[in-house]
């Protein structure tokens, strides 16, 4: 194999590769071969087609995936060979295969120089919590909310329940709305899922009464003709039921799928799914307080530029989607507004990876099993689960990314000046504002 390397750029280079052109004969030859023998085509026994016929049938399938394989390979090859770094994936220029070599070019980006990083000089905060009694307690009574019925009542309505009505507002300047019909909604009392006086106007009403309200619609108000306005209100009431909880009993334990129907059965398994939601996201906190000191200590170094473009695109197409899952319509996937995050992730990632290197740092099998065990026994059948990472390349190589990456922040964390900050589970759990 013979490899010539040229700096097009700070970052970038062009590597040209030229390989015998037999190693690629062979290896078709060679799967050619095994199909022969297991082959099924009609007119044919079993291992008795003729070697034109499977080239024929299969030589150009088989051609086009071996040199694509080839050419991954050797590409790993050269870059060891001459002791380069690559930053994301080449892009290969394609073959030239002649009658003696193979002939590609490949154009990619490499890993800025770093310098030794001595992590012990980083300071940050490093978060501890727990889960607590109190914390199984708040999630079980979240389950039994979840669980809630409601019962029809044939008295006056009252704080706490559900009822459902008509409304037809009429705005100052004497416009309906809706301009025909009623709208249709329902309210818990005491929710504040509508304007306080149409609430506290629900009160003792009963099915069938109708109320005339004045009402102070807040300014962002999902009828925008009646945002930030007071208008008459005619509330009418079709229904009211009060709410029933179930209590935590064997039957409501074993629609968990707990089957013995036991409270501390039930009560260790909900304890073991907090505790794994919590290692997540003290990971995610950890991660997160990691790479915005080492990013700030070498804000300096010039990144990749065509990394961070893709990674920014990456930004750019899933907030894209996650925002028209949600019904929103227009949405731009420029990557420009993704910029500055995608290099400060960009930074982040080339930085750990460069930590892994600098300190030999490997991949723990057993962790990578620990893990994907854990991510398995969310699910239904988790045999099903590890087998499908097992024999799902991508998932895997995703997986043992994400393991290693929680490895090298560990290790880091152990090294740095880290101040510990304990918090409890709920503080910990609680959506950034």
């Amino acid at each position: 194999m013979q490899v010539s390397l040229e700096n097009t750029g700070s970052l970038e280079r062009r590597m040209t590769v030229s390989l015998p052109a037999e190693r690629l004969a062979g290896v078709v030859g060679q799967r050619l071969q095994e199909i022969g023998r297991t082959a099924r085509l009609k007119g044919f026994r079993p291992g008795r087609i003729p070697p034109k016929v499977i080239e024929q049938r299969y030589g150009p399938q088989v051609r086009e995936e071996a040199l694509g394989e080839l050419i991954r390979q050797s590409f790993d090859e050269a870059v060891r060979q001459e002791k380069i770094l690559p930053a994301g994936n080449p892009e290969i220029v394609p073959a030239d295969t002649g009658k003696d070599e193979i002939r590609y070019t490949a154009t990619f980006e490499v890993v800025p120089e770093f310098g030794p990083i001595d992590v012990g000089l980083l300071q940050f905060e490093r978060v501890t919590a727990e889960v607590a009694e109190s914390d199984i307690d708040a999630m079980l009574e979240t389950l039994r909310q979840q669980r809630q019925t409601w019962n029809p009542v044939t008295r006056p309505a009252q704080p706490g329940d559900l009822v459902r009505l008509s409304i037809v507002a009429t705005a100052a300047s004497g416009e309906r709305l809706p301009a025909e019909g009623e709208e249709h909604g329902a309210t818990v009392i005491g929710s504040n899922a509508m304007p306080a006086q149409i609430e506290a106007g629900l009160v003792g009403a009963v099915a069938g009464d109708t109320r005339d309200l004045d009402v102070e619609f807040p300014a962002d108000w999902r009828v925008p003709a009646l945002a930030g306005m007071t208008a008459k209100v005619s509330v009418s009431v079709s229904n009211v039921a009060e709410s029933h909880v179930p209590e935590i009993d064997e039957a409501f334990i074993k629609s968990f799928g707990v089957r013995s129907g036991k409270e501390e059965v039930f009560r260790r398994e909900v304890r073991a799914n907090l505790e794994r939601e919590l290692r997540g996201s003290l990971m995610n906190r950890l991660r997160a307080e990691v790479a915005q000191k080492l990013v700030a200590a070498y804000a300096r170094v010039e990144l990749p530029p065509r990394l961070v473009q893709a990674e920014a695109r990456n930004l750019a197409l899933s907030t894209a989607e996650n925002a028209r899952q949600q019904g929103m319509q227009d949405v731009t996937e420029s990557p420009e507004p993704f910029m500055n995050a995608a290099r400060q992730r960009v930074a982040a990632g080339l930085l750990v990876g460069e930590i892994a290197r600098q300190n030999s740092l490997s991949l723990d099998p057993a962790r990578v099993r620990e893990t994907m065990q854990l991510i398995a026994s969310t699910y239904e059948d988790p045999s099903q689960v590890i087998e499908l990472y097992r024999n799902d390349p991508n998932l895997m190589r995703n997986l043992q990314n994400r393991v290693m990456e929680e490895q090298v922040i560990d290790w880091i964390a152990e090294r740095a000046n880290a101040t510990e900050q304990h918090m409890s589970f709920a503080d910990v759990m609680r959506p950034a504002a």
